[in-house]
């Protein structure tokens, strides 16, 4: 497996991160730039692929945004689904779905409220996974950005979510459905997972990042972790380990530089022996969110292991997709499931720097 050295968050000001995006656009730097190439591509999966964007194409809403069932979380499915539009190497200007990606990312810059938060907490009750999926999103698009004032717009944006992010953490470290003080300190795996992988990305993209936040985040998935390797839901609920959520930790560290934790290995075996099988069946609930974590796990261990995994995991994502081109669980919706699959089956595109190895 390759691997960087541990990450260092620093603290920094406004005007360093916005030198920083400004120096970054001055050398010419692109995320297409930095693309490999997706290996042995089958036909149908790209025919699979073509089909569940077009899929969310036509289902992104007037103003912008998608939406799952009942019209809910319009913040974290657009910031998904334009994820998933991303890795197919769309920006807000070039590609087949840039006006889908601009108008995306114009919805989330209106979400963004005075102290930082991305979303609506009068509309959303869980409005912590739309704010830290939306982190990740627009830091992917800000790396492509050439419009001057959408760029610094999009800066001022995620330098105010990060500083959200960090005054949501709870006393123990993890984050909630909503912030520490909305939620009277509850906190658990999954949310936690998505703030800190935003702000990885925000990190990627020169936004400042106080190294306090991560180390803390990292702590709260330690001591979540079992003897055997399993993440539990959370601190505060009894419960045993959830493969799951395990997943999603291991990308969480790995995104953190946390490749030598000795934790890792551990996570890693358990991830195996309960998510492995499972790629010939879905034979526990969240398998999607399960597999779109794994995903990442298996393909930052190299192009052995992952073939190994994508040669079933793609027949077997395929293998359920509507003739409209979605896929729906009947969790939360197809805007979501599909979303979660086009991630999969497009990681190995290369073209954003969250998931490069």
């Amino acid at each position: 497996m390759t691997h960087s050295s541990r990450i260092t968050f620093s603290q920094g000001s406004r005007r360093l991160a916005i030198f920083l995006i400004v120096g970054w656009a001055s050398i010419g730097f692109s995320l297409t730039n930095a693309r490999g190439d997706a290996t042995s591509r089958d036909p149908k999966v790209r025919k699979s692929i073509d089909a569940g964007l077009r899929y969310l194409a036509g289902s992104q809403s007037r103003g912008g945004q998608w939406l799952a069932d009942g019209g809910t979380y319009p913040v974290a499915m657009t910031a998904l689904a334009g994820t998933a539009i991303l890795l197919d190497g769309n920006t807000t200007i070039q590609g087949k779905y840039a006006k889908q990606i601009e108008s995306a990312v114009g919805f989330l810059i209106d979400q963004s409220q005075p102290n930082g938060l991305i979303g609506d907490p009068q509309r959303d009750t869980r409005y912590m996974y739309g704010h830290g999926f939306s982190m990740l999103f627009l830091s992917e698009v800000l790396g492509e950005e050439e419009d001057p004032a959408r760029r610094t717009k999009l800066v001022d944006v995620l330098h105010r979510a990060v500083e959200f992010a960090g005054q949501a953490q709870t006393p123990d470290g993890g984050w909630g459905y909503v912030s520490a003080r909305d939620g009277n300190g509850f906190d658990e795996g999954s949310v936690t997972v998505t703030q800190m992988q935003g702000l990885r990305a925000c990190r990627n993209a020169g936004i400042a990042v106080p190294r306090t936040i991560i180390s803390r985040g990292i702590s709260y998935i330690e001591r979540c972790t079992d003897a055997e390797g399993g993440v539990r839901y959370s601190l505060k609920t009894p419960g045993g380990p959830r493969p799951p959520i395990t997943a999603a930790a291991i990308v969480c560290l790995f995104n953190a530089g946390e490749y030598q934790n000795p934790l890792v290995g551990r996570l890693i075996a358990y991830a195996e022996k309960t998510l492995g099988p499972a790629t010939a069946q879905q034979s526990f609930g969240h398998w999607q969110y399960a597999q779109y974590y794994y995903a990442q796990v298996v393909y930052r261990q190299g192009d052995e292991a992952w073939k190994r995994y994508a040669d079933k995991i793609h027949n077997v994502i395929i293998d359920q997709q509507a003739p409209d081109g979605s896929w729906n669980e009947g969790y939360i919706g197809a805007v979501y499931t599909t979303s979660l699959n086009l991630t999969i089956l497009q990681l190995d595109n290369g073209y954003l720097p969250i998931y490069q190895r």
